[in-house]
């Protein structure tokens, strides 16, 4: 135990010498300060004790880590977060291990038949290209984004988002969190075919998943033949009829992800309609970290059926940083996300250095319904909410 306060008292001393004086001042400091410290320490250890290709997704009800594996869809969370760790610290450790654990997933450029290749590639290789400019991770990322696309179907003006045979033609809203891999390949790869793909996919859903008060719907179900809607439901949320806490959040980011790329008006637009019903939901907690759906409490008593779920939350936060950046009066997506990254780096949702098994945040849920993952750490909730903490530094310009 005395080496690990040690180490950690060291890699401290490091993260301290990288803020400027003026960060001292001000008193976003401290919280921030606190907060880095904690993540540079437990991204260096999760880098030792896990194997590339098995990263750590979540724990399991009796302590054991659940681990992704080269399939799962989880599995580009963990390489990202590593390479937001090394831009947060500037440890070239991380950028090392980033490196390592992103080139064990190479085999999935190969993979076709699901859309959660945007998450598994674009969060891994697309950081460690955007971060490095290495064309090693160019090869991977062109395979998968054509993948991607091959999903697309015209017609119907969708990607599908899975093979599942009890569905026809099944579109997640999850979905529209990979359109910013398709705008990026485009541009990358000179297909203007891809932009064309992720705009009709963002203008059919915005026609078919949204309901009047803009929540959405989880699935939207069409006929193959004729594009025709054929159900609305839900896969994870409460009910059919519900607000799934984090496919709200996916919607959120989704659109704000289209319009910086299309400049589209309808999609600034539905991201400005959707932060309303996150912001404004009288169901939401004080300390805006929201509960696994907003509709939990109108047709469940018992608090043990509402575990709050960071991952929604720290979506929501980076989702709000990058709209306020593409509106004249951002600054009320600033402050909120500015109070969920607070509420998520207190000693509430943030795990202390050498526990919950060297993930960041507590308190996510994965699919309460099907009793998986309820209550527990997560991939994707630290891989967004670093993420965030990275755009609000950007905002706040706070030297890292």
């Amino acid at each position: 135990m005395k080496k690990t306060f040690s180490l950690f008292l060291a890699i401290s001393a490091i993260t301290l010498s990288s803020f400027a004086k003026s960060n001292q001042e001000d008193p976003t400091y401290d919280w921030f300060k606190k907060t880095t410290e904690v993540i540079h320490f437990q991204l260096n250890k999760a880098a030792q004790t896990y194997q590339p290709g098995k990263n750590p997704r979540s724990v399991n009800p009796n302590g054991t880590v659940r681990l992704a594996g080269l399939t799962d869809w989880t599995t580009g969370f963990f390489p990202g977060s590593l390479w937001y760790g090394y831009e947060l610290t500037g440890d070239k450790k991380l950028a090392e291990d980033a490196k390592k654990f992103t080139l064990a997933l190479d085999s999935i450029r190969n993979i076709k038949n699901t859309h959660d290749v945007g998450f598994m590639l674009y969060c891994s290789y697309g950081n460690a290209y955007r971060i490095t400019g290495d064309k090693t991770y160019l090869p991977a990322l062109s395979d998968g984004a054509a993948n991607l696309y091959a999903r697309f179907n015209p017609k119907i003006g969708v990607i599908r988002s899975w093979d599942f045979p009890w569905w026809n033609y099944p579109v997640i809203i999850d979905n529209m969190m990979n359109l910013e891999y398709l705008y990026w390949g485009a541009k990358q790869f000179n297909k203007p075919e891809y932009t064309n793909a992720a705009d009709t996919h963002a203008l059919t859903t915005l026609k078919n998943h949204f309901r009047k008060d803009f929540s959405s719907y989880h699935v939207v179900d069409y006929d193959p033949a004729t594009g025709k809607v054929l159900r609305k439901a839900t896969h994870q949320g409460l009910t059919d009829e519900s607000a799934w806490a984090r496919g709200q959040a996916w919607g959120l980011y989704g659109y704000t992800v289209c319009y910086e790329n299309s400049k589209n008006p309808k999609f600034l637009q539905q991201a400005e309609n959707i932060a309303k019903f996150i912001m404004n939901n009288p169901r939401t907690p004080k300390d805006k970290i929201p509960v696994w759906d907003y509709d939990v409490h109108n047709a469940l008593e018992t608090d043990e059926l509402a575990p709050r779920d960071a991952s929604a939350a720290a979506v929501i936060a980076s989702a709000l940083l990058e709209l306020s950046t593409q509106v004249k009066d951002g600054q009320k997506y600033i402050d909120y996300a500015e109070e969920i990254l607070k509420s998520l780096s207190s000693d509430a949702y943030l795990a202390k250095p050498d526990e919950n098994s060297y993930f960041l945040l507590k308190h996510s849920v994965g699919a309460f319904l099907y009793n998986s993952e309820i209550d527990t750490p997560l991939d994707y909730a630290d891989y967004y909410y670093l993420e965030a903490l990275k755009r609000y530094a950007e905002i706040k310009k706070i030297q890292l």
